[in-house]
């Protein structure tokens, strides 16, 4: 039974007539039982989180050390100083070409310093591609830079690649899966090892970027 009354006598003494107390025994075994069943229900029913992972395409053991011929006006440069600042440029960097900063986030408090602004960082990398479809991107981090600031450029990355691959599915009709050839797009990046000649151009662009009160 779910619950017996149990009647108990209290012993008195005298010619005091007892009182008798009720007491309640409750069994447990039902709401033990539905408490596993709820519990091997969710264990069943529910659906872990899949590990997000970035996923890069690297190219076969063979070809690591093959040189890839890039146009100059298809490279896009992406620098990344020691102050952690992002500095952007078409082409191969000169006097009349230097690079330039990208804005600071607005978001971002003033006793921060500049702060990389993502919106801004996607919106130059989707509209160079979207102009450009050879587009290379070429990226550059100072050894002095936060490792941060590479994790977000490659953030950026994934996240265009899969929001052009899943727009470009919609249209027609498709699984982002089965997108083969020219309709699935791969963004284009690589890499690079910083060298004096950036520090001298961003040494360059700092000077330029006062002038025009960027900095």
């Amino acid at each position: 039974m779910a619950g017996d009354v149990v009647q108990r006598e209290k012993k008195t003494k005298g010619l005091r007539r007892p009182k008798r107390r009720i007491a309640i025994r409750l069994d447990m075994t039902p709401m033990v039982d539905i408490a596993f069943l709820l519990l091997i229900f969710y264990m069943v029913s529910t659906v872990f989180s899949m590990p997000q992972a970035m996923e890069i395409n690297l190219p076969p053991i063979e070809e690591e050390d093959e040189e890839i011929e890039v146009k100059e006006s298809n490279l896009l440069s992406i620098r990344v100083d020691q102050e952690n600042r992002f500095w952007w440029n078409l082409k191969i960097p000169t006097p009349e070409n230097l690079p330039q900063l990208l804005p600071s986030d607005p978001n971002a408090p003033d006793s921060l310093g500049y702060q990389m602004w993502e919106d801004t960082l996607q919106g130059l990398l989707v509209e160079q591609n979207r102009e450009n479809s050879l587009l290379s991107t070429l990226i550059l981090i100072h050894r002095d830079a936060s490792y941060r600031d590479m994790v977000n450029i490659l953030d950026e990355i994934d996240i265009i690649e899969r929001s052009w691959n899943q727009y470009t599915a919609v249209e027609k009709g498709v699984e982002v899966k089965d997108l083969v050839g020219k309709d699935k797009f791969s963004y284009r990046f690589a890499m690079g090892d910083w060298r004096d000649r950036d520090s001298k151009v961003i040494a360059a662009s700092v000077e330029e970027a006062k002038k025009n009160g960027q900095l």
